[in-house]
């Protein structure tokens, strides 16, 4: 198995003279300082960045996705990223894109609390995704976090449909519009989604570590002005992706600066800010208004994953035609046919039912 080190806070400590979390750890230290990764599998490690999340970005994930590439022609049987938390879905997302079909498991973990506090869930996240890339049959870029808020068990998470949802609970991340891939504890992975891509024996895997950076994502408010679209096209923009009200919407004053993009080739595709369900523009008269503008729907990707994907895309070609192709066939469940019935699952608390689920399941 490889460890690559990113950074992030899986990889920090706490300065108690600042009060500060910093990098602090390589992966050779973390390896060493959970002495039971040493039974699970054979792990090597290397530092690849030493950043906190936020400082993630196109050049880091094509370095990592070449570096990966090497160690799966090499042989390795399976691969774990340390990664600070706040971005790990973009670049689980990004990883997603750029190593597509590999025949081994591809493991994002990070951890909310740092390794020298008591609270840390670090331990135990890379206990968990070292049995899974070592011993796991999904073959996919998979992110291993906590499940619940107890130590139980954690959930492998899809690349392309998880994201961060909770700024510090150690269960922070959520498989969102779908089911998790799976669960996994010390000694045991049990899939909750049957139609994974299975390990396989063979080395070949496709890396297209393609991005191009002049994308970016508008988050739709009331009142939105138009001379933000017009400053994004004439600083050079090649695509947008807007995060959009109810089944993909946006106000009337921003319709010329929309059409104005796409007459000057901007690629401008819309999600919903609601997360989970899918762009509809064809219910409302706005969504249609949209679409005869060029707007073009991204069914339920998220728009984190959107923003990545079209960067991905764009990295490859400008051609309209190829652009959508590219966007709109799916490659690994960032778009679905359907959500599940419990793929939307909010739990409030105060509800009579919740509250008496909470309390015979979690005493």
């Amino acid at each position: 198995m490889k460890l690559f080190g990113t950074g992030g806070t899986i990889a920090s400590r706490l300065d108690y003279r600042t009060g500060a979390v910093i990098p602090a750890f390589s992966p050779g230290e973390l390896y060493g300082a959970v002495p039971e990764l040493a039974d699970i599998c054979n792990l090597t490690t290397e530092k690849v960045f030493a950043v906190f999340s936020e400082n993630m970005g196109p050049q880091q994930y094509i370095q990592l996705a070449r570096a990966i590439g090497e160690e799966i022609e090499n042989g390795i049987q399976g691969i774990i990223i340390g990664h600070g938390t706040d971005t790990l879905h973009h670049t689980a997302s990004a990883l997603t894109f750029m190593v597509q079909n590999p025949p081994v498991p591809i493991v994002l973990v990070g951890s909310q609390r740092s390794s020298d506090r008591p609270s840390s869930d670090a331990a135990l996240n890379l206990i968990h995704s070292a049995y899974t890339a070592g011993h796991s049959d999904i073959a996919e870029v998979m992110v291993c976090m906590f499940g619940p808020t107890s130590d139980e068990y954690g959930f492998l998470h899809r690349g392309t449909r998880v994201r961060k949802m909770h700024s510090s609970y150690r269960s922070t991340f959520r498989t969102i519009g779908d089911v998790p891939l799976a669960t996994v504890t010390r000694d045991k992975v049990s899939p909750i989604k049957q139609n994974y891509k299975p390990r396989r024996q063979d080395r070949q895997v496709k890396i297209l570590p393609y991005f191009e950076e002049k994308v970016t994502i508008l988050y739709y408010y009331p009142n939105m002005q138009p001379d933000i679209i017009d400053a994004l096209v004439d600083r050079g923009y090649k695509g947008i992706v807007i995060a959009g009200t109810g089944l993909g919407h946006v106000n009337k004053p921003v319709y010329p600066a929309l059409r104005r993009a796409v007459e000057k080739g901007v690629h401008i595709y819309m999600t919903v800010q609601t997360l989970w369900g899918y762009v509809h523009m064809f219910v409302y008269d706005t969504g249609r208004d949209l679409m005869d503008l060029g707007m073009i729907p991204a069914e339920n990707m998220l728009p984190e994953v959107a923003y990545i994907k079209l960067g991905w895309a764009l990295g490859q070609t400008y051609d309209r035609e190829e652009v959508k192709k590219l966007m709109l066939t799916p490659i690994n469940d960032e778009i679905t046919e359907k959500e599940p019935y419990n793929g939307y699952l909010v739990y409030q608390g105060g509800v009579p039912e919740v509250e008496e689920f909470i309390r015979k399941h979690h005493k």
